[in-house]
């Protein structure tokens, strides 16, 4: 593992790869940049701006600028400020919002090139990945601690250690910084408010990977071996351990590939029940007919999302938006106001969230079937079962960026956000990385 951190920087990406990193990346600071004006985002940036620290990074949507290990922590928090951000379902987190601050961050600092930012970005994805997976957690209920935060940590901690320059022993070091770190108990579902939660899947792993990086960096040593012997990472962290899932593949299987981007800015769950929704209403549904709606859900999944009260995590609430609006966007899967909307309730009413083992085995993961009853004696099913923007049916580029100009056109104007898409695009051309944050501000 260690080995691999060192040699990530001047790693040549296959092209498919660096395009899906790149695709990733995008994704990811649309939403820091649209989540810092979120509820979270805008918590965790008043909080920094009183810290005060050495300009070395941006805090993405804002004119701040601060330590890296500040910056990791407010953009983590942002891009995890609601449910725009990507995940990795084998897993079990959300790289994004932890990789890509903690790679953005150091990069500054350091005043990296677009390369070798773009590579700290998939060996997060890939260091990330692997250390959850090697836990062997057997469900979302049976894990001791949050994988959503083990994950995040441990990606971040890879990116930002690959742009340090470090040598083995180094890496080794940071590893060990990182482990002792390694925090999160999986009670995140009880925040309503999506606030802790944003710190839980992103803000405290950046911001903990990029601190065990940077005190190395200063001359911190630190233990060789934690991930062996008596007592390691996987001894006080695993359900059913296995070490050989931390470097099978490594360096040839690149874990991005597996990684998911939301075609909708809602809960991961819900994805499935959205796609369904929109192909209902492709085959004619008639809202105004509906007389009843079966939401069969995996069963490991609905109590996440089943009758929540913030609206993007809200099953029946973004379900019955996207069929009377024939369609969801960031901003109406958002509006609050909606939950209290009488035709919305109406609809509401005549929902059943049915939970079903057969599509928690199913696989691919994460499938829906939503079966609608016509008051004119019709029947309308869909069962969803690759979702768009999963490894199986990716989003392209060109619905990634038409994503990410949605969220953060209304905040950097039309001008700015292109030209930002443009030079994620081209990042291998940018010689310092800084240049990406100065395009984002107009300069």
């Amino acid at each position: 593992m260690a080995d691999y951190i060192t040699s990530v920087a001047g790693q040549d990406l296959p092209g498919e790869v660096a395009t899906k990193t790149k695709c990733h990346l995008l994704d990811t600071l649309a939403a820091v940049i649209s989540g810092a004006h979120l509820k979270a985002g805008r918590l965790a940036t008043g909080f920094i701006a009183t810290q005060g620290g050495t300009p070395e990074a941006t805090v993405w949507g804002t004119d701040i600028r601060t330590t890296a290990i500040n910056a990791a922590l407010t953009n983590g928090i942002s891009g995890h400020a609601d449910e725009t951000d990507d995940s990795h379902l084998e897993g079990r987190f959300h790289p994004g919002c932890a990789v890509v601050p903690a790679a953005l961050a150091v990069g500054e600092a350091r005043a990296a090139s677009g390369e070798a930012v773009l590579n700290a970005v998939a060996a997060g994805y890939d260091i990330g990945a692997r250390f959850s997976m090697a836990l062997g957690v057997s469900g979302p209920r049976t894990a001791t601690h949050s994988t959503h935060s083990l994950g995040a940590l441990f990606g971040a901690s890879a990116a930002a250690s690959s742009l340090m320059g470090f040598d083995k022993q180094k890496a080794a070091s940071a590893l060990s910084y990182t482990v002792q770190q390694a925090s999160g108990i999986p009670y995140w579902e009880r925040d309503g408010e999506h606030v802790e939660k944003a710190f839980d899947f992103g803000g405290m792993g950046a911001r903990n990977g990029v601190a065990a990086a940077v005190m190395v960096g200063a001359g911190l040593t630190g233990v060789q071996d934690p991930l062996e012997g008596k007592l390691n990472y996987l001894s006080a962290f695993a359900e059913n351990p296995d070490a050989d899932v931390l470097t099978a593949g490594l360096g040839t299987r690149f874990e991005i590939m597996k990684a998911s981007i939301k075609k909708w800015c809602v809960g991961s769950p819900i994805q499935a029940a959205l796609d369904a929704a929109m192909a209902l209403l492709d085959q004619g549904l008639d809202v105004a007919d509906i007389e009843k709606i079966d939401l069969i859900m995996p069963d490991d999944r609905l109590t996440i999302v089943d009758n929540r009260d913030m609206p993007d995590v809200c099953l029946q609430h973004v379900v019955a938006i996207t069929l009377i609006d024939g369609g969801a966007s960031f901003e109406t899967s958002h509006d609050k106001a909606r939950m209290c909307d009488p035709a919305v309730l109406a609809l509401r009413e005549k929902m059943t969230a049915i939970p079903s083992h057969e599509l928690t085995i199913a696989r691919p993961a994460r499938q829906a079937i939503l079966e609608i009853g016509t008051k004119s004696g019709a029947t309308f099913r869909h069962h969803t079962k690759v979702v768009y923007g999963t490894p199986g049916n990716p989003m392209s580029p060109e619905d990634v960026q038409a994503k990410a100009l949605e969220l953060i056109s209304p905040i950097l104007g039309s001008k700015v956000s292109n030209a930002l898409a443009d030079a994620v695009w081209s990042l291998e051309e940018i010689e310092d990385i800084n240049a990406l944050a100065a395009i984002a501000k107009g300069e």
